[in-house]
């Protein structure tokens, strides 16, 4: 069964990913809806075409979708696609990373571990038709904002509006309009987290988890996490995660780096002091706005 990992960017669904990963039974792959390439059209990885971030999937879509996806959770890589798409020498190395993981897994009996947190509007979809054990994680709106306010991030909300079955399934999202084209970044990340919160909340069939909850207390955590998704629990996997999540050399600002084959890779850091610096940058006046307006 393969498991997908989701959430708004920036809610820790790549420590995540890799603590899940970490006890050998699953294949990593990274971001197969995002738009932007890389990490994202990987026709190797997902033989469709993504148009917007947060891609919206549904039944009336599926017959594109279902069968890439399909591919994907049984780590049949499509050699030739991607070779045909993608020559530059980060590519070929991104091929011979994946192509070899996803033959290996097969052959292991591995299952595929999707960590996307574009699928995140589309989570009931992946539990329903692909048979997905959906984890999605939910951090504090404060710490948020605050981290996509530290790297320049902001929302384009006519990716969301633009996309009639994604309306018409949540018309809540309609209510973002009076957004589009505003320079309020924090206002506008506030109004995205509250309205994918609402339509998680919704959703029948995945797991919620308080990224908060998750970091205070590692280990009883992903031990949770294991049994949800059907993996074994292992001293290997205890190890791995103890280190990674427990690393007191980490410093401010070290949870995460943009490096590696992946481009956002995971890098060890001491959860609980992440959890400290979770607000950092924001101030005292814009945490109590974003806090009323999530609550509103």
């Amino acid at each position: 069964m393969t498991v997908l990992v989701t959430g708004l960017p920036r809610s820790g669904t790549s420590w995540t990913g890799r603590m899940l990963a970490a006890g050998g039974d699953l294949v990593y792959v990274n971001e197969p809806l995002n738009p932007q390439h890389p990490p994202g059209r990987c026709p190797g990885v997902l033989a469709a075409r993504v148009t917007h971030r947060f891609q919206y999937i549904c039944d009336d879509n599926s017959a594109h979708w279902l069968p890439a996806f399909r591919d994907t959770a049984a780590l049949r890589y499509r050699w030739l696609a991607e070779l045909r798409t993608n020559r530059s020498p980060y590519d070929l190395a991104r091929l011979l990373r994946y192509g070899t993981a996803f033959t290996l897994g097969r052959l292991a009996g591995r299952r595929a571990l999707l960590d996307d947190p574009f699928a995140v509007l589309s989570a009931g979809w992946f539990a329903r038709r692909l048979g997905c054990r959906v984890i999605a994680l939910v951090r504090d709106p404060v710490s948020f904002v605050a981290s996509w306010q530290r790297l320049g991030w902001t929302v384009y909300f006519h990716e969301l509006l633009e996309q009639p079955l994604l309306t018409r399934d949540h018309p809540e999202l309609l209510e973002l309009r009076s957004l589009i084209g505003s320079q309020d970044r924090v206002a506008k990340a506030a109004a995205l987290w509250r309205a994918t919160r609402t339509i998680l909340a919704g959703t029948p069939g995945i797991l919620l988890t308080s990224y908060e909850s998750l970091a205070a207390d590692p280990l009883p955590g992903f031990q949770r996490l294991y049994a949800y998704a059907g993996l074994r629990w292992t001293p290997t996997a205890e190890r791995r995660i103890t280190r990674a999540c427990h690393h007191p050399a980490a410093g401010p600002g070290t949870g995460f780096t943009w490096s590696g084959l992946s481009r956002t890779a995971y890098r060890r850091m001491d959860s609980r002091q992440a959890l400290v610096e979770g607000a950092r940058g924001l101030s005292e006046e814009d945490a109590a706005r974003v806090r009323a307006l999530t609550t509103a």
